[in-house]
């Protein structure tokens, strides 16, 4: 896990809001049913737990899906009155919750509340015949909140009011077992202005540090720019990017998802992999689109000059599209895809570390342009 996602040394003694790492990340989707077979299918992920109807809940369905250290919880509402599905009109399919794993609930509740957050969730105890959890939940950016999850005590399939449910689906004969292992960083886009207030947030109330900052010239095109400040808790474990727009000469792909999103919300997740060939030939075998990266970008001895060494050949990345970055610790590999959805809101990372803390500052200029290509094409730039 220290290769795969970056960790650091880190003693959490004297952290007043101790994270140990990400619990679940929670969707709500227009349909839940046909979404979790859609991730099974596509991306890999092994359906671990069910909760709906049938179990007494009938408000909606909730689909546990897995995939190594990565848990998704997949929402879609049946009651049309009910507060899920007034979510889904407004945003569309995203991520209601980044549920984060701490070791002591009431003591982060109590340091959050001392500093300002506001509290959605109380500490309290549910429980079933596998033992006991104890959950709360803050506000966050928008609509998002974070559950605060300490599961020390339960030996479920998620959580009380779930029950443990597999896939009749079977997996292609060859396929990995796992296309991606591990949650690397979740990415907010917030209003312009509000970026500092959130970064301090996540200072003041979590504990978290600042991490990397990119401004001017390192996060801008000829056309757009964004600004972005990265936090992060004490081991790195739960890293959270941050952007809010900056003026331009054009919309920004955070001006867009704010639109879309209808207000701020998490941009995309960042999904750790030990092999991102194998991922990229897969998904894109399934149908998976990913942006397109131009062959100028692979041959420009400046891109040759500073990557270095990388463990596959550059014609490898650029038959691949995967882009490629190196600083002080190492370098990375990465790619992105298109919107997951209806919406040009949520869409994911691939991200194979070695060594690299970074979040592939080099690329921003490429990666940036390609996306307002996609914004061209979808008449939002």
């Amino acid at each position: 896990m220290r290769q795969l996602v970056g960790l650091v040394e880190y003693d959490p003694a004297g952290d007043p809001f101790p994270v140990a790492g990400w619990d679940a990340v929670v969707w709500s989707v227009g349909n839940a049913t046909q979404a979790a077979l859609y991730y099974q299918v596509v991306f890999g992920m092994e359906l671990v737990a069910y909760s709906g109807p049938e179990t007494g809940n009938r408000d909606h369905h909730a689909y546990v899906l897995r995939s190594g250290a990565v848990r998704f919880v997949l929402k879609g509402g049946t009651d049309p009155a009910g507060s899920l599905l007034d979510h889904h009109r407004r945003h569309g399919d995203g991520i209601i919750d980044i549920a984060l794993e701490v070791p002591d609930v009431d003591r982060c509740v109590a340091h959050a509340r001392a500093r300002g957050a506001t509290v959605l969730e109380e500490p309290h105890d549910v429980a079933d015949e596998h033992g006991t959890v104890r959950v709360a939940a803050i506000a966050a950016y928008g609509d998002t909140r974070h559950s605060l999850v300490d599961r020390s005590r339960y030996r479920g399939p998620y959580l009380p009011g779930y029950v443990a449910r597999s896939s009749g689906y079977t997996k292609p004969a060859g396929e990995p077992r796992r296309i991606f292992q591990a949650l690397d960083h979740v990415v907010g886009n917030v209003e312009l202005g509000r970026m500092d207030e959130w970064v301090g947030f996540y200072n003041r109330v979590m504990g978290f540090t600042n991490m990397a900052e990119f401004v001017g010239e390192d996060i801008a095109t000829e056309y757009s720019a964004l600004m972005s400040k990265v936090v992060a808790s004490g081991n790195h474990r739960v890293k959270f990017p941050l952007n809010e727009p900056a003026p331009g000469k054009k919309r920004s792909q955070i001006d867009e998802f704010l639109d879309f999103y209808r207000g701020p919300g998490a941009q995309h997740l960042a999904l750790a992999t030990n092999d991102i060939l194998t991922t990229v030939d897969v998904l894109r075998a399934k149908g998976v689109e990913f942006l397109d990266t131009p062959d100028s970008y692979y041959s420009d001895p400046e891109l040759r000059a500073r990557i270095g060494d990388v463990r596959v050949p550059v014609e490898e990345l650029r038959s691949r599209g995967i882009l490629v970055d190196r600083d002080e610790d190492g370098y990375l590999l990465q790619i992105f895809t298109k919107p997951l959805g209806d919406r040009p809101t949520v869409f994911f990372e691939f991200i194979e570390r070695h060594g690299s803390l970074g979040f592939g500052k080099g690329n921003f200029k490429a990666l940036f342009e390609a996306i307002e290509r996609e914004q061209a094409k979808r008449g939002n730039f």
